[in-house]
């Protein structure tokens, strides 16, 4: 099977990581790619925001399967162009698309389908922010929820006791062109659930937790994720039939009534709250790094489901089985993430990672012209461990993760800590 993965990032590198796992292993190649990719597929160099270019190479290549990693080209339509051009994919149309671009459709399609989610209130004018506020904590004895409407590269959040930073937040997004939706705060631990869907059909994967806030202790400002884990020893024993339940399915059928069918990842981010399970977030695809863990754990071969879910019928799939081994990744992050993150700076120490028994994932890396890694992005590489269990498999990562060598680096060092310690529950 020949396979082309659209993407640069450390999800997309996990994603070819698995597929190169697969028995046969597929004809592998990606774009754009990044050097963690190119140890293991033939990357072509087309611009993410190059859509017509991403055909023409797919085009080229003839693959039996587009995967699309990204949110940008997703919402874009560039699996609407690929399916034009005759080609299977897996990544859903730009309006299906429109769960992960539009925090206010998200919202609507949860309503219609009947999926808990939290209150919200959504704002285009900064007039209109302190009456929003009101509505959804008007006793203000609980954080502030103030989530940019659009794409944020899973920066666009504030969640603040300082309802000041909550409305200078808001007026920062409107006045930059966008709109916000304006949450209650949901209390409890958080869990990510990837769920595969063909348009009717959904196949969960293993829940994770991910940890967005930049310093240990979940201190400091939101990022992109800075480290993961799973499984999730402390989660309720039917879990995953619950998202699938009353979140997953009845969002695919309401996507489906619409005459927008989701192909692809639905992300489901959730709290475990006090009054139940609530629906933080919905993202159109695999989410980073929560891929980094979920997909190491996978035992069965991932190309097939995907495929099936590409060609629209999962029902002759047999469920994902899995390791019963932990998975902890940790991002290790450019000096200045998220506020302004400092690139080209060298890289080293991989060998030691891949002595150590970990893996390394590339997500914000290149080679320089003279071939030298270093750095190109704000979460620069994910340190992947596995272990009996979390307490073994977060000691290895956190090894791993002193190993490599960037100049001011940072990561955090409490992933999966409190799971490991029992002192996390649901």
């Amino acid at each position: 099977m020949k396979i082309l993965v659209i993407g640069s990032g450390g999800r997309e590198h996990a994603i070819v990581r698995r597929l190169a796992r697969d028995t046969p292993a597929p004809d592998l190649h990606a774009a754009p790619g990044n050097p963690g990719i190119a140890e293991l597929a033939a990357c072509h160099d087309v611009a993410l925001g190059d859509l017509e270019g991403l055909a023409a190479l797919a085009d080229e290549l003839r693959p039996d399967l587009v995967v699309v990693g990204p949110e940008a080209p997703l919402v874009a339509g560039l699996a609407d162009l690929l399916r034009e051009h005759g080609h299977t994919v897996f990544g859903p149309s730009a309006e299906a698309a429109r769960l992960e671009g539009s925090k206010t459709f998200a919202k609507e399609v949860m309503v219609a389908a009947g999926v808990p989610t939290a209150r919200s209130v959504s704002v285009q004018d900064a007039a209109e922010l302190a009456a929003g506020l009101e509505r959804v904590n008007p006793l203000g004895d609980v954080p502030f929820v103030v989530k940019a409407d659009g794409l944020a590269a899973g920066k666009g959040v504030v969640v603040t006791e300082d309802r000041a930073e909550a409305l200078a937040h808001g007026e920062s997004v409107i006045a930059a062109g966008g709109s916000v939706v304006l949450e209650e705060y949901l209390d409890g631990p958080e869990v990510s659930l990837f769920v595969v869907c063909d348009g009717q059909r959904v196949v969960p994967l293993a829940p994770a937790q991910d940890f967005k806030r930049a310093l240990d202790g979940d201190a400091g400002p939101n990022t992109g994720g800075m480290g993961a884990y799973s499984p999730l020893p402390w989660a309720p024993p039917r879990l995953v039939e619950d998202v699938v339940r009353t979140v997953a399915q009845p969002t695919v059928d309401e996507m489906a009534r619409r005459g927008t069918p989701f192909v692809g990842i639905l992300y489901c981010g959730l709290a475990l709250t006090a009054r139940g399970l609530r629906v933080v977030e919905f993202n159109a695809r695999f989410g980073d790094p929560e891929t980094q863990v979920v997909l190491e754990r996978l035992s069965t071969p991932l190309a097939p489901l995907l495929l099936a879910a590409a060609r629209g019928d999962l029902s002759a799939q047999e469920a994902p089985q899995w390791s019963e081994e932990s998975a902890v990744t940790v991002v290790i992050a450019a000096m200045g993430y998220p506020a302004a993150p400092r690139t080209g700076d060298p890289i080293g120490g991989l060998d030691a990672v891949a002595e150590l028994g970990a893996s390394a994932i590339h997500a914000g890396t290149a080679r320089d012209a003279a071939g030298t890694l270093v750095s190109a992005g704000g979460r620069v590489l994910s340190v992947v461990a596995t272990g009996a269990d979390l307490a073994s498999a977060r000691d290895l990562a956190g090894r791993a993760a002193d190993a490599v060598d960037l100049a001011g680096a940072h990561h955090r060092t409490d992933i999966a800590l409190a799971a490991a310690e029992g002192t996390l529950h649901a």
